[in-house]
């Protein structure tokens, strides 16, 4: 008996956002809205997601030991996140600075702060948790080392699930454990590099299958998702919305998918019902206070 249906193992970071008209270009200045700060980071987004669908979730994660780490341990507490793995101090908490034009579309600056010293022998002392989960969720906003540490503490029977990003080419050991690897249109092509072949998801999915995952996702934004493993290559609808801020949606899809991987969906189950929490976050601005929960999935 697991005790956590999903450990996420990742960054916290305080989302420092304003909307503005159009986001700059180089050398540009912009006015902008009102400043609006928000708990968010990959990891601590991720584990928030899938507490609030339901999951038993836990979060392997460091923060500053300052008003913006407060606040990320308070926003877990309260979406029902087990924090007895996140570790407080060493460095400021990390910080995103994002800019949201009105079609929904971000740009986001990441200082990583308490995030880059999530070490490795942090992993090790966790062990615990690692025994307890039934899946484990990654990203790169901590270093890879780390991520490296975590394949290699995965229980005997646990799942592996990663979302390369922000992306960077991957150590073998890393991908072989990944199943799936997560990457949206962006990520697949740093991964695959000079192998980039074509226009096409599927040739991208094939070739990064190729590449040692036992399994494959590409999100395809509003087009849904698309799922590639040994049994093939298929795509998954999601449903049609209209889009206030995409901030989070790619953190609430990989939590949901973990999730129902966990609860024993078929891969491509899983990325449906991922698609649809994806589709529900972006309805509503913001990270973590737009996730849904499993109702509001149902209902839409």
């Amino acid at each position: 008996m697991y005790d956590y249906d999903l450990l996420v193992v990742g960054s916290a970071n305080a989302d420092l956002v304003i909307g503005v008209e159009r986001r700059p270009g180089a050398g540009e200045t912009v006015l902008g809205s009102d400043l609006a700060v928000h708990p968010g980071g990959k990891g601590a987004n991720q584990a928030v997601a899938a507490a609030r669908l339901g999951a038993r979730t836990a979060l392997l994660a460091r923060v500053g030991d300052d008003a913006h780490g407060r606040l990320l341990l308070e926003s877990q507490r309260d979406a029902g996140v087990d924090t007895v793995g996140v570790l407080v101090g060493g460095a400021p908490t990390g910080v995103a600075l994002i800019t949201v034009d009105p079609s929904g579309d971000n740009s986001i600056v990441v200082s990583p702060g308490a995030n880059g010293r999530l070490a490795p022998e942090d992993v090790s002392a966790a062990a615990c948790l690692f025994q307890s989960s039934r899946v484990v969720s990654a990203q790169l906003e901590i270093p890879l080392e780390t991520v490296v540490a975590v394949v290699r503490n995965l229980a005997p029977d646990s799942r592996f699930v990663l979302n390369p990003s922000p992306p960077r080419p991957l150590p073998s050991e890393v991908l072989a454990a990944c199943d799936p690897l997560i990457v949206n249109e962006h990520e697949a092509k740093v991964i695959l590099g000079s192998s980039a072949v074509g226009d096409s998801p599927e040739g991208w999915a094939r070739i990064l299958l190729a590449k040692g995952p036992r399994s494959v996702v590409v999100t395809l934004g509003g087009e849904g998702a698309l799922v590639a493993s040994s049994e093939g290559v298929s795509r998954v609808s999601s449903v049609k919305v209209s889009a206030v801020d995409t901030t989070g949606a790619g953190d609430a899809f990989t939590a949901a998918l973990a999730f129902r991987l966990g609860a024993g969906a078929s891969l491509a189950e899983a990325a449906a019902y991922a698609a649809r929490v994806g589709a529900a976050t972006v309805t509503k601005e913001g990270a973590q206070a737009s996730f849904p929960t499993a109702a509001e999935v149902a209902a839409l």
